[in-house]
């Protein structure tokens, strides 16, 4: 194995511009032993490894059994979609599945163009926004907001706690503690709105997930909070660092936001392109090898903790002409920014259709958009999974 020392995966620096290292990893070590959770880890960076690791049942999803510090208290929040395996996945999948179709999601685009124009409204007049906290995180707050059924006034609480758990698990003691105090806040906020809508049943989707009724099966009661805590987290977590890392995407590259104002036909591709070049999930949820798994030339022992590179899978050579090329009329673009197989994202539809409306609104509205500070003093959010800027301050 090629002696590379890994810079802390989960800071702003190295978040800042991962790919060199992510390059020097494919080409010298792209299966790599690492540490991440605590726990010895496979870090696996190119794109046909990535694939192996996301569809092949040998790597199993139930990784927080090998997490014995999480509490009790706040257990239900981690037995999600993204840590079960068959039949539980299957079960819990089906009963979520018609909430993300997309048509569900087309039938959201006047509520989302809504969203969007009335926060640019409100930016016109002051001549700048910061295109994270002011616009790309309450589009998509708002509406897995308004499908859960969340009270308004509780929504930016959410924003807070969900910040702490995507952060929790970037390595640091400090950073775990606050991850599991942002679940435990979480979870009791989430057991109280489930118990109001059975008692005052609204047309939402938590309304509807308590409910639910498939081949004769429900949802248990930390079923459904997990499953609440989830799609709030994954509703708007990704979207978030699409909107505002694809927003400064486009401004670096002024062709192609010139080629995309001109032709309103690539706003789809461009999507695609954006996700790929992006990446806004760093790294895909992670899997636990069930058996000894042989993978490009190393052997990954069973039990192993193993960390997919989504960012990297999506700069792979082998797979994407010019991978370091923002090109949004990018054909084919098989990128895996919502995974791939089993459990790819069940909530891409919307992501697109947010990420689409709220990038062609953005700059149609204010075609003259640029920074409004220098490049090199953006500052990325501290995560292992997620790529996102903590601020993207803009002017007109």
């Amino acid at each position: 194995m090629a002696q590379i020392k890994l810079p802390d995966l989960a800071s702003p620096r190295f978040k800042a511009d991962p790919h060199p290292l992510y390059a020097r990893l494919r080409a010298e070590a792209p299966v790599y032993r690492a540490r991440a959770f605590f726990l010895p880890a496979w870090i696996v960076t190119r794109y046909d490894d990535v694939l192996v690791v996301l569809k092949d049942q040998r790597f199993s999803k139930d990784f927080t059994s090998r997490m014995p510090w999480i509490p009790q208290s706040i257990h239900a929040l981690t037995r999600n979609l993204l840590s079960l395996d068959p039949p539980d996945h299957t079960r819990l999948r089906a009963l979520v599945n018609k909430a993300f179709t997309p048509s569900v999601a087309d039938r959201l685009h006047a509520r989302i163009q809504s969203v969007c124009d009335e926060l640019l409204d409100a930016a016109a007049a002051e001549g700048s926004i910061d295109l994270v906290g002011g616009f790309g995180l309450p589009v998509p707050l708002t509406i897995i907001g308004d499908l859960l059924g969340v009270p308004r006034q509780d929504r930016r609480p959410f924003a807070a706690w969900t910040k702490l758990i995507a952060a929790g698990g970037s390595g640091g003691v400090v950073d775990l503690l606050r991850g599991l105090t942002g679940m435990w806040l979480c979870g009791r906020y989430l057991r109280k709105l489930a118990e109001r809508r059975r008692a005052e049943p609204e047309d939402d989707l938590v309304t509807a997930l308590i409910r639910a009724e498939e081949a004769g099966d429900k949802l248990s009661e930390d079923e459904l909070i997990s499953m609440i805590g989830l799609l709030l987290l994954a509703g708007y977590e990704t979207t978030v660092n699409l909107i505002a890392g694809g927003a400064l995407a486009l401004i670096e590259h002024s062709q192609q936001l010139e080629m995309l104002r001109d032709n309103s036909n690539l706003a789809e591709s461009a999507i695609e392109e954006l996700l790929r070049y992006t990446s806004p999930a760093d790294f895909a949820s992670p899997r636990i090898a069930r058996e000894d798994v042989a993978l490009a030339a190393s052997r990954i022992p069973r039990g192993s903790l193993v960390l997919a590179s989504i960012g990297s899978a999506n700069r792979d050579e082998s797979q994407f002409r010019d991978p370091n090329t923002l090109d949004i009329a990018r054909e084919p673009n098989r990128h895996l920014a919502f995974g791939i197989g089993a459990h790819f994202c069940v909530g891409a539809a919307l992501a697109r259709l947010e990420g689409r409306i709220a990038l062609t609104t953005l700059f149609r509205r204010f075609p003259r958009l640029r920074l409004a500070v220098p490049r090199e003093s953006l500052r990325w959010r501290r995560s292992m999974l997620f790529r996102g800027l903590r601020q993207l301050p803009v002017v007109w």
